[in-house]
């Protein structure tokens, strides 16, 4: 299981139910590791006292996952964290979404490169590992590297990529599959 070790207060949250609904976007406003708790900027109204989500938290190098109750103490509504599944592989949860992005570089012998005009994608879903979108068709490759911007809640985000695989889906667009790069690989 991962350790709940970065602070991810300013970073975006995607905040879902148990059956995989998607019930909002916003940003961490306090992150208190001690007591593992998150307070947020909005708490979206199908969250009350009591309820269960999943929480997808996008930070670097690459989002995470988590478990969550929301609880009250006082005036404060927080949600409670706990670690949620950490097998790495496609059995991942996959958070359907909605939402533009941007590819502005390409990454080469771990030196990024601009794109002249930025790539726009359309993000099909996301999980703690990787992240799927459509795209005009033949724009990358399998294996190419890149770094991806997009904004949820009024926060931009940068995350960095590899295409594992791509699926043409007619004569004008794809869809790729991809694994967001951690660990050894050096962000940009």
């Amino acid at each position: 299981m991962a350790v709940l070790s970065g602070d991810y207060t300013g970073n975006s949250i995607l905040i879902y139910d148990d059956a995989g609904s998607h019930l909002g976007s916003t940003v961490v406003t306090r992150h208190d590791k001690t007591v593992l708790r998150i307070e947020l900027l909005d708490v979206p109204p199908l969250l009350t006292v009591g309820s269960c989500c999943r929480l997808l938290i996008l930070s670097s190098p690459s989002p995470c996952e988590y478990h969550g109750r929301v609880r009250k103490e006082g005036l404060r509504t927080y949600i409670a964290m706990y670690q949620g599944h950490e097998r790495e592989n496609r059995s991942a949860v996959r958070y359907k979404i909605s939402c533009p992005a941007l590819i502005e570089n390409l990454i080469c012998d771990d030196h990024p490169y601009s794109l002249h005009t930025p790539l726009e994608i359309m993000l099909i879903d996301i999980s703690k590992i990787g992240v799927r979108f459509g795209a005009p068709r033949y724009s990358l490759s399998d294996g190419d590297r890149f770094q991806m911007r997009m904004k949820i809640s009024d926060t931009e985000k940068i995350l960095i990529a590899s295409v594992v695989h791509h699926i043409d889906i007619d004569s004008g667009s794809s869809e790729y599959g991809c694994r967001f790069l951690i660990g050894s690989e050096k962000a940009v």
